[in-house]
């Protein structure tokens, strides 16, 4: 087969870094990256948005020794404010020097694609598109045969989940049951067994908004602290980071718990429910209250900068919307449990809200990446079809 000599667009490199060895497939091709790709590529990783993305891109080519960036030359006096107009430019001018012979630019631009006819350059779309996965995302608590082995993660067996833990490897053939719940799926009956298990002090859960982390969070928190013999726990904290989407509330009268419950009304919410499947009476200032109060010597609500200089002891954490923190503040906040606590982190990065944040900068993806491993930490990643409602499954279904 002949030796092909594929140009690469912005768009194609970002979507899929791993593109340029399937391209290459071995010797057989030659792999050509514009000089003006390069200038596009160190405009965009300014973004905060993708600049994270943009970084894994980079790398790829510089560790690709066999990519050949074009001849600046050929972008010489290229002034089109479209950088899709400079790179069409950019190739024509390679291709009239016969410094590239029949290149084909690779680009999933549909303009783009329009624009290569006009100057008459071929054109094809690149489809094994690949987007950016945190490790948050990529780890999900399952291993893949042949793969490392890590402190507390799952492998199935079989069709069934094996869980390799602190006392060896055991299936889990049993449904857990907790305060009245139930787990829908068999993703969230392993995060029960996560959250149950004393010896694992810090749990990581990552997933789309309807998977019901919070929920079972919640339910193991009552569980540990309310009814368990023979354990540490006597209160439960709710750590949960204040990012405000669109307009601004202002001021906010009251004291902290009426501060915060704009923010953790749904917190509220899933209490009630979980009261209602089994009566929680401690966790509440008066049971028979119609307007049901937190009681703060068994569960109260802190915004992270309360949480600075404390030393919290005998308690169950739930960090919630973890991947609006920043590593320093993950470390300030991790950093302040002492002894005899779980710690519960609950967060999905691709909902980054945090506007100096991003999918890969954020304390819960900096927990996955530091802590993946350590015997006494666990991670997983909540899947199934069954989740908050009819609605949610169709919208997640349908990738809105």
């Amino acid at each position: 087969m002949a030796e092909k000599r594929f140009v690469l667009d912005t768009n194609v490199l970002i979507e899929n870094p791993k593109c340029i060895a399937a391209l290459r497939n071995g010797q057989e091709n030659k792999i050509h990256v514009p000089y003006t790709v390069l200038s596009e590529l160190d405009r965009l990783k300014k973004d905060a948005r993708i600049g994270h993305v943009v970084s894994q891109a980079v790398q790829t080519l510089l560790r690709d020794e066999l990519v050949r960036v074009m001849d600046p030359v050929f972008a010489k006096d290229l002034h089109d404010e479209c950088f899709d107009d400079r790179i069409l430019k950019e190739v024509g001018n390679a291709e009239k020097s016969g410094e590239l012979s029949e290149p084909i630019l690779i680009t999933n631009d549909r303009i783009l694609q329009l624009k290569a006819k006009v100057y008459g350059i071929a054109c094809e779309g690149y489809r094994d598109s690949d987007p950016f996965r945190s490790e948050s995302q990529r780890y999900t608590g399952f291993l893949e045969e042949g793969d490392d082995p890590v402190a507390n993660s799952f492998v199935w067996e079989a069709g069934t989940p094996v869980f390799h833990g602190p006392d060896g490897p055991r299936p889990v053939t049993w449904q857990n049951e907790v305060w009245g719940v139930r787990p829908r799926s068999v993703y969230q009956n392993l995060a029960l067994e996560l959250l149950l298990h004393p010896d694992i002090d810090l749990v990581s859960i990552q997933s789309e908004a309807g998977y019901g982390k919070t929920f079972l969070a919640l339910a193991a928190a009552l569980f540990l602290t309310l009814e368990k013999k023979d354990n540490p726990y006597r209160k439960i904290y709710l750590v949960k980071p204040v990012v405000e989407i669109g307009s601004k509330l202002g001021y906010l009268p009251g004291d902290v718990e009426e501060k915060m419950l704009p923010y953790v009304r749904y917190v509220h919410d899933l209490l009630l429910k979980l009261h209602d499947l089994r009566p929680a009476n401690r966790v509440f200032l008066d049971p028979a209250s119609e307007n049901l109060r937190l009681n703060p010597k068994r569960f109260e609500v802190q915004p992270i900068a309360f949480i600075r200089g404390m030393n919290i002891e005998n308690a169950v954490v739930i960090i919630d919307e973890m991947q609006n923190l920043s590593r320093g503040e993950t470390r300030a906040l991790l950093t302040r449990m002492g002894e005899g606590v779980k710690c519960i982190c609950l967060g999905d990065t691709r909902q980054v809200d945090h506007p100096y944040l991003n999918e890969s900068n954020n304390g819960l993806n900096w927990v996955v990446k530091k802590l993946k491993g350590f015997r006494n930490y666990a991670h997983i990643v909540l899947k199934g079809e069954r989740s908050r409602g009819p609605i949610t499954d169709m919208v997640l279904k349908s990738k809105l």
